[in-house]
């Protein structure tokens, strides 16, 4: 086989870089604006021997790609954010068990039913923290078709690599908008490490990561949300040992973000630089084709864990500008990371930024005397 070109909505694109990835599990239930990613796994996966459920809901879908995680497939569900909602205590439940899955969430506005038909980025903050306890997470988030298909394969790659459950934040314009992408053949695959012999089933190596006791290889492993040993036993009545594995789980990605990191840098030496992902990247380059050399961007193509020391690079910055179809949500997560100033363009009703509302933006960030300065567009 060779590579394809063709013209696909991103849903699409999403579906198709699971299945080259070897997705080959798909539990979900329907939602707007996502339900494509559904109708296309539904339509490929009995033909490639993989399997396909549609689940009662959000809940159980979530269930049911921990379990074939645990039976050996690559497993993914898509939501939108009131199923996204649903999913948090099995997320939690993931991320305790260290179960590899991938989750799309193809953003509409909320809170609530919203608008089921629009788009927003109002669930990353809800992607960092959504379920209680403390633990780290990685989300991706894409800004073309292309890498909807691209970000969709390195999600279950980093899923397997550090054991976690890995979130695809996208958004309705990305979801539903077609362009010309590249289905490729072979990308690249990073296997869960399999569970060795004799080796206890919840002890890391030396990345904090433990081996994967696939169900069925022989390995007899114990798998439960309560607190652990490294046997993978309950043991919730120790604080030492509750503490010292939170903090492993949350270490094996915190002590790799720089690494984990996935970033395009324009014009280092801008004094006025955007921050953006997902949608809102696209009008920013825009914004940087007519009015070239003006200004710095910073796109994330990953958003968690934050890649802080990216900042840096902008080393003559006066400003960071950080469009988001939110009401700020990532712009709050750099001021944590910067004594620059950071300006907000926050917009909410699921149209894009235009090119002269990013210039007003960076019009009053030139200004900007303020640590956090709210743009109204």
């Amino acid at each position: 086989m060779t590579d394809k070109t063709e013209f696909l909505n991103g849903n699409t694109a999403c579906a198709e870089g699971a299945i080259a990835a070897g997705c080959r599990f798909f539990a979900g239930y329907p939602i707007t604006p996502s339900t494509e990613v559904a109708e296309r796994m539904a339509a490929r996966l009995p033909k490639i021997g993989g399997t396909f459920i549609q689940m009662e809901d959000e809940l159980a879908s979530m269930a049911a790609i921990i379990g074939g995680a645990w039976a050996g497939a690559r497993t993914m569900t898509a939501t939108s954010g009131p199923g996204f909602s649903l999913m948090m205590e099995n997320i939690g439940y993931a991320a305790m068990t260290e179960t590899p899955c991938v989750v799309i969430n193809v953003q509409r506005g909320g809170p609530s039913t919203g608008q089921p038909t629009m788009a927003a980025q109002g669930d990353m903050m809800q992607a960092r923290f959504g379920s209680h306890g403390d633990y780290s997470i990685i989300a991706l988030s894409p800004s073309s078709v292309q890498e909807m298909f691209d970000l969709t394969v390195k999600a279950f790659n980093l899923a397997d690599r550090f054991r976690t459950p890995v979130f695809l934040m996208a958004d309705e314009t990305i979801g539903h908008m077609r362009e010309k992408v590249v289905l490729r053949d072979n990308v690249e695959i990073t296997p869960r490490r399999e569970l060795a012999a004799g080796e206890l089933p919840c002890k890391p190596d030396a990345c904090g990561v433990p081996g994967f006791g696939t169900f069925g290889n022989g390995h007899g492993v114990h798998i439960t949300g309560l607190t652990h040993d490294e046997r993978g036993y309950p043991a919730t009545d120790s604080a030492a040992l509750h503490e010292n594995l939170v903090r492993r789980q949350v270490g094996k990605i915190e002590n790799f973000r720089n690494e984990i990191a996935d970033v395009d840098i324009v014009n280092p030496d801008a004094e006025i630089v955007f921050i953006s992902y997902g949608a809102p990247t696209r009008a920013v380059q825009q914004l940087l084709a007519d009015y070239p050399g003006m200004y710095g961007h910073l796109n994330l193509r990953i958003v968690w864990p934050f890649p802080d020391a990216k900042l840096a690079v902008f080393h003559a910055a006066k400003a960071f500008v950080v469009p988001e179809m939110n009401l700020g949500q990532i712009a709050r997560e750099v001021r944590m990371h910067t004594n620059v100033p950071v300006v907000t363009a926050p917009k909410l009703g699921g149209a894009l930024h235009t090119v002269d509302e990013l210039r007003h933006a960076a019009d009053v960030a030139a200004t900007a005397t303020g640590t956090f300065t709210e743009v109204v567009l």
